[in-house]
């Protein structure tokens, strides 16, 4: 079975202080497609205990056939099943439902195996062995990221001085006005302002923002860096600080 040991048993925590729902209300739905029913058995027992509705099937014809009938918000997808293989079926489905969330969950581990699975549409790509809460915790970044679902403890805030953000809404403003962020922008203004006064450097943020699968390289941070600056404090006190050496930091103009 291809989990990290330390989470073959028992349940996942990272959803024990919230759950995660459809914007209707009602619960997330998730298809898991996987032939090994070792991987598929602690996969849903992670994902009810996250609150969430699961189908399990171990093929790509009864993996159609669900998707038509339960209609999930994620999808779970091995690359590698007994009928047709995950890409063919990640192409129906897109066929189906555009906005269905996608995350490979592969033994295949290489870089060109990677690319042709966030190629083909799949909004995420791990490998096994893995780790159930991170997992969890990626399939609630592509829910949220599509707003196909929330949170049930309502709109998150961060804030930093006169800059605010809406984690749930992905409304960013500095100032009462509104800063207008492309998703990866927005994702690492999320992590620079959920580590307030903290330096991050930049392999940090290439690996929690890219995870640095596909070989990005440290000036793309530098790029959107740059990007930010311009958008949030271009005419104002600057709130984005680059500590030479280090990385970057945000926190609040002094004095």
């Amino acid at each position: 079975m291809n989990v990290d040991e330390d989470h073959a048993h028992g349940s996942t925590t990272v959803h024990a202080t919230q759950k995660w729902i459809r914007a209707d209300g009602a619960p997330v739905r998730v298809l898991v497609v996987d032939d090994d029913t070792g991987v598929t058995d602690v996969l849903a027992r992670a994902f009810r205990d996250a609150g969430w509705e699961v189908v399990v099937t171990g093929d790509g014809y009864a993996a159609l056939r669900a998707a038509q009938d339960f209609r999930p918000d994620a999808v779970v997808l091995d690359v590698s099943l007994p009928d047709f293989g995950g890409l063919e079926v990640l192409r129906r489905l897109r066929a189906r439902s555009p906005q269905i969330c996608v995350l490979f969950l592969s033994a295949r581990d290489e870089a060109a195996d990677r690319t042709a699975g966030i190629a083909a549409g799949a909004d995420d790509y791990m490998t096994k062995p893995f780790s159930l809460d991170e997992v969890v915790a990626r399939l609630r970044g592509l829910l949220r990221r599509s707003r196909l679902a929330r949170s049930d403890h309502g709109d998150h805030y961060l804030v930093v001085a006169d800059l605010t953000m809406n984690e749930d809404t992905h409304e960013v403003c500095r100032a009462g006005n509104p800063v207008d962020l492309t998703p990866t922008e927005f994702e690492v203004l999320r992590l620079l302002m959920r580590n307030s006064r903290r330096v991050l450097s930049k392999a940090l943020i290439l690996d929690r923002v890219w995870d640095n699968n596909f070989g990005v390289q440290e000036h793309v941070v530098e790029l959107y860096i740059s990007n930010l600056r311009r958008k949030i404090d271009a005419g104002r006190k600057p709130l984005i600080h680059t500590v030479r050496g280090v990385g970057y930091v945000v926190k609040p103009p002094a004095g």
